[in-house]
């Protein structure tokens, strides 16, 4: 058999994503909303999905769902594009203001995969690194951008996997002191009720990414959205995938965002929970939870690798961060059901006393 060429360079020092998505009894680990779309929305679902012809390609920008989208947020049709999950619309920001040449200003620690796509692209990367308690460096993240030299960012807000949201005061001197574009991470809005939507006028520099994933139940259909000035928009256009959504995920979201008040409760469910279970953290000796405006709680604790196993040997599975650079001895737990969210208390209130064994 023949061997093949080297792969292109800039994969050399990658590692693929992995979510370590494992068999659990309690899924704690992917940021998941715990409660599925409810029946009638499911069954309105079923019957739309009849009346696709299957044979056709679809909608390639979806038109139909845009117009939903741009209605809902007081925008035109060409504010608004849709995309395979969010992962592929941060692709395409990558795509479009990355490449050599270009660079990304990052902001760790926050979601793994904006350095990797900056990675990807050949783009190069200047990290300033949030504080001891993760958030923005607001003064040096502001005085980098002035230097120059900066085409795009991502303020994620709020901030996976520590939580946190970014401070709307230091957006806007942000969106003012750069002309590079600016995107702000919004996948987890609706835990914080908090958005960046009001400035989009006043800033042609801002795009803002949403997600279907998280509050709206969404995460195996794979579908994301991004809000801003329209010739940014276009841009974007310009990069993505023909056909990147398919003809049933669009009937899927069209039907959920229709019906998107019926999420209401399940929101403000995790909304309340979100407090019991840090207050249940707090309760457990050595453990640290971080204040979260999102759908899980990041948590620091000695031997956090060590107590990853024990919760997993009891079913409960986390996501661990523990290795992690400036994440080092941290665990992040997605607020579950009630009952996912006592096995997970129990589990590690069990680990950190010694009642579980390895």
């Amino acid at each position: 058999m023949r061997s093949v060429c080297a792969s292109a360079p800039q994969l050399a020092d990658l590692e693929p994503y992995d979510p370590k998505y494992l068999p659990a009894d309690a899924f704690l680990s992917a940021n998941e909303n715990p409660h599925d779309v409810d029946k009638d929305v499911r069954h309105e679902i079923m019957r739309e999905v009849k009346r696709v012809n299957l044979n056709r390609y679809p909608d390639p920008l979806a038109n139909d769902l845009r117009d939903m989208i741009a209605e809902a947020n007081g925008l035109d049709r060409d504010q608004v594009l849709v995309g395979n999950g969010g992962d592929e619309l941060l692709f395409n920001l990558a795509l479009a203001w990355g490449g050599p040449g270009r660079t990304f200003l990052n902001m760790p620690p926050t979601f793994s995969v904006y350095d990797a796509n900056a990675r990807l692209t050949n783009t190069a990367v200047v990290n300033v690194p949030r504080t001891a308690d993760f958030r923005i460096d607001e003064e040096a993240v502001l005085a980098r951008v002035v230097e120059g030299g900066i085409d795009y960012l991502i303020v994620t807000s709020p901030n996976n996997p520590t939580g946190e949201l970014a401070g709307e005061e230091f957006i806007c001197r942000l969106l003012d002191a750069t002309d590079a574009l600016v995107m702000v991470d919004e996948a987890y809005f609706e835990f914080s009720r908090l958005t960046m939507r009001p400035y989009l006028a006043q800033h042609k520099n801002l795009v803002i990414l949403r997600t279907f994933s998280k509050a709206f139940s969404l995460a195996g259909v794979r579908m994301g959205y991004i809000l801003g000035d329209a010739e940014v928009v276009r841009e974007f256009a310009k990069v993505r995938q023909p056909y990147s959504v398919d003809a049933v995920s669009q009937v899927v979201a069209r039907v959920v965002y229709a019906n998107r008040a019926k999420f209401e409760p399940g929101i403000r469910a995790i909304i309340e929970e979100r407090a019991r279970v840090i207050d249940g953290l707090k309760r457990i000796p050595g453990v640290k939870p971080y204040p979260s405006d999102a759908n899980y709680v990041l948590f620091r604790m000695e031997n956090a690798g060590q107590i990853w196993e024990m919760l997993y040997g009891r079913g409960v599975l986390v996501r661990d961060f523990s290795r992690a650079p400036y994440l080092e001895n941290c665990l992040r737990a997605s607020i579950g059901s009630p009952e996912e969210n006592d096995a997970f208390l129990r589990a590690l209130r069990d680990a950190v006393m010694g009642k579980c064994d390895l």
